[in-house]
């Protein structure tokens, strides 16, 4: 299995995204939906196809391999918890989306598990209060 890169990780989560909301997924939806051109996805889905992260069939559409599935589903959830965290604290959608892009591929496994199940937790308090040192 080969080492992902940053990029990688973005056009796994760009595959997950058009499959969630067509049910298909071929290189043009990746490219409509990253806003790159054809070729960059061409290039990206052979390296992402040879590293063992997706199948192209002989009709053009993508598949996730078991490895590819598992990390496109990682950091699509680190994106929208982060993201949702940041909304709720009160920052505008966009810069949100933005911030939890960058977040996502830099944050450690372990910190965004502890992250996770403190928002999970606060979310689940009556006061809605929660701040990081605070009592529980």
């Amino acid at each position: 299995m080969a080492q992902l890169r940053r990029s990688g990780e973005d056009y796994l989560e760009a595959i997950l995204i058009v499959f969630n909301r067509r049910g298909e997924v071929r290189s043009v939806d990746v490219a409509r939906e990253m806003q790159v051109s054809k070729p960059s996805v061409s290039r990206a889905m052979g390296l992402l196809r040879d590293g063992g992260f997706i199948r192209i069939d002989d009709d053009g559409f993508i598949t996730f391999t078991e490895a590819g599935k598992m990390v496109a589903d990682s950091i699509y959830e680190k994106h929208v918890v982060l993201s949702d965290w940041l909304i709720n604290l009160g920052v505008d959608k966009d810069t949100a989306d933005g911030d939890a892009h960058r977040l996502e591929h830099e944050i450690s496994g372990e910190s965004f598990d502890r992250l996770k199940q403190h928002i999970e937790k606060c979310m689940a308090c009556e006061t809605k209060d929660c701040l990081p040192g605070a009592q529980e």
